[in-house]
């Protein structure tokens, strides 16, 4: 007999921290990008998982919660180590691969989506420089 485990949609926030933990545990240990967050800015992990939780939040299901500006963010990242298409590639591989090793449903694929177009957006202004 073949036991199918069902995989669920991202439903809350619960959801969102769950998918944020697991993709930053990957990120940090990741050869291509992982050493943005532990060399080149040595990341506060308490602090920034809960501005993370509260961004893909706000992104998914438009909380509120979340007030930054992420492009400023990732400029001044790229001031300290420029940032290259294929980093923002490898985070969206990581991204996408969490997510759907994780979940499944409309929720998954609009929050993958949405950070296709995060992923393109910054990489066009930060790498390529476009207004």
């Amino acid at each position: 007999m073949i036991t199918v485990i069902m995989k669920r949609d991202i439903n809350n926030r619960q959801d969102i921290e769950m998918l944020i933990n697991s993709f930053y545990e990957v990120v940090k240990q990741d050869p291509v990008i992982g050493h943005f967050f532990s060399d080149v800015v040595k990341v506060n992990w308490e602090k920034h998982l809960p501005v993370m939780y509260d961004f893909w939040e706000n992104i998914l299901f438009y909380s509120g919660s979340y007030t930054g500006n992420p492009m400023a963010v990732h400029k001044h990242l790229h001031s300290l180590h420029p940032l290259t298409k294929e980093n923002f590639d490898q985070w969206l591989r990581i991204f996408k691969s969490t997510a759907r090793n994780l979940f499944e449903g409309d929720n998954t694929e609009l929050i993958i989506q949405r950070a296709q177009s995060i992923a393109m957006v910054m990489e066009l202004k930060i790498v390529r420089g476009e207004r």
